[in-house]
């Protein structure tokens, strides 16, 4: 592997030595490739020809394994509010550490951080703590299940729910693959069994009389309906507020529950991601900046649906878990969330309003057609004008404009990390104005370099 696998990208600088034959990122990939399919165990971190690894990080800022420096728009795919290495959320691990790490008894910090966010949150009465939002969603589904008696579930086309086979049909269908607009078809992922396509309703974003149509034509074996609020995977193309009413309406008309995934959402606001849009969820599955930066999940809802983990009963669904409430885990979750205070969140929405404003305002200036989207510390560009309402949308019309993984590595250049796979991006309350101002100006020179 040699520098001419960066063809095409702008002349290396001082702060790209990941880039060069001798970096030991690539030292590091080609340890790698021995021991780990394709060099890597989590796919959303894979970057041709080899990822940048990282050493250390503190506050905004990380630092890979050459040493070189980089703000980060990414905080771990959005677990990190606070960014990284929290003195407070460290000491409060720290503690905790000091008593032990792990049990086979429960321990006060799972009622702690329990109890703050059924405080926060008005359509939480109970929570359970599993490891990851994948675990979440997929415990969130088996008891509206088991609550309904039902079997099926709705989703909306292009979102991502983690890998519980259900949860994952149609989270990013091919062109070919999607069916037709106002009828989706469920495309199954590969390493799951071709029958659960019958198992999952799949709705087109924001097409509210279609989604209203297939809830009712399947209501008899609907047991739930998950939502995401503020979809990544749809490049952050928000849920309307009368989809989000009528999808509400219909679900409680056919006594189908309500699942709001809020496993990265739940970073836009103190009270929860449904809170401004008045939605009333039955299932809610949280994980990413509860943990403080370690592994974590939550299924919570309302207590009568809560009800079918209660083992006291004579059905009820099992949930176990060698690390459910870990007391680390849940240690740096409670300082984080206990220092996401109102104001933490305000200032959080005055920084995201910054940061999306000054990119619209570059890409006028450049005469680039294009639009940001998000809202609160969440962000995304998309280099079209055209209007984006769905995952098709945005799949059509911005995708192709723009070569993820090209955009990265000139971002990577220019001191800014963000994700392979586009221009999605987040905040930590680390960051200021003079950040932001770094992330405008790296992008409207990388997207000169790129042509």
């Amino acid at each position: 592997m040699t520098n001419e696998t960066f063809s095409g990208l702008q002349e290396i600088s001082a702060a790209a030595a990941y880039a060069r034959p001798s970096s030991a990122s690539r030292q590091l990939h080609e340890r790698a490739l021995a021991v780990m399919p394709a060099g890597n165990t989590r796919h959303a971190v894979a970057l041709a020809p080899y990822p940048v690894y990282a050493a250390r990080g503190h506050g905004c800022r990380v630092v890979d394994a050459d040493g070189d420096e980089r703000i980060d728009f990414l905080n771990n795919y959005t677990s990190l509010i606070l960014g990284h290495a929290n003195r407070r959320v460290l000491d409060a691990v720290h503690a905790r550490l000091e008593d032990g790490t792990a049990f086979a008894m429960p321990t006060r910090e799972g009622i702690d951080l329990a109890e703050l966010l059924v405080e926060r949150v008005a359509y939480i009465d109970e929570v359970r703590f599993c490891n990851s939002g994948t675990e979440a969603v997929m415990f969130c589904i088996k008891a509206a299940r088991a609550f309904t008696g039902r079997a099926r579930i709705a989703k909306i086309e292009g979102c991502y729910h983690g890998t519980y086979d259900y949860a994952q049909v149609s989270d990013g269908p091919s062109a070919d693959r999607r069916g037709e607009p106002h009828s989706p078809a469920a495309d199954v992922p590969c390493g799951a069994s071709p029958a659960i396509a019958s198992e999952v309703v799949v709705l087109p974003l924001n097409d509210t009389l279609a989604a209203e149509r297939l809830i009712e034509a399947n209501r008899r074996e609907l047991a739930a309906v998950i939502i995401d609020p503020m979809p990544a995977a749809c490049g952050l193309v928000e849920p309307t507020p009368e989809f989000l009413a009528r999808l509400r309406a219909a679900t409680r008309r056919w006594g189908i529950l309500f699942i709001s995934d809020e496993v990265m959402s739940f970073r836009l606001g103190y009270h929860g991601g449904l809170h401004e849009a008045g939605i009333d969820p039955d299932l809610t599955s949280l994980a990413k900046i509860i943990g403080g930066g370690f592994p974590v999940g939550a299924v919570c809802g309302k207590a009568e649906v809560m009800r079918v983990f209660d083992h006291t009963r004579a059905a009820h669904v099992h949930h176990s878990g060698t690390f459910n409430a870990n007391p680390v885990t849940l240690a740096a979750g409670l300082e984080t969330m206990r220092q996401m205070t109102p104001a933490a969140y305000e200032d959080l929405d005055r920084l995201g309003d910054y940061l999306r404003a000054s990119v619209r305002r570059m890409l006028e200036r450049r005469a680039i057609p294009g639009q940001v989207l998000g809202r609160g510390s969440l962000f995304a560009v998309h280099l079209t004008d055209e209007p984006l309402v769905d995952y098709r949308s945005v799949a059509r019309f911005s995708t192709p404009r723009i070569d993820g993984a090209a955009l990265c590595h000139e971002m990577l250049k220019r001191g800014i990390l963000i994700s392979p796979r586009g221009t999605f991006g987040c905040l930590s309350t680390t960051m200021t104005e003079p950040e932001l101002d770094a992330y405008v100006t790296a992008l409207e020179q990388s997207l000169a370099a790129l042509r």
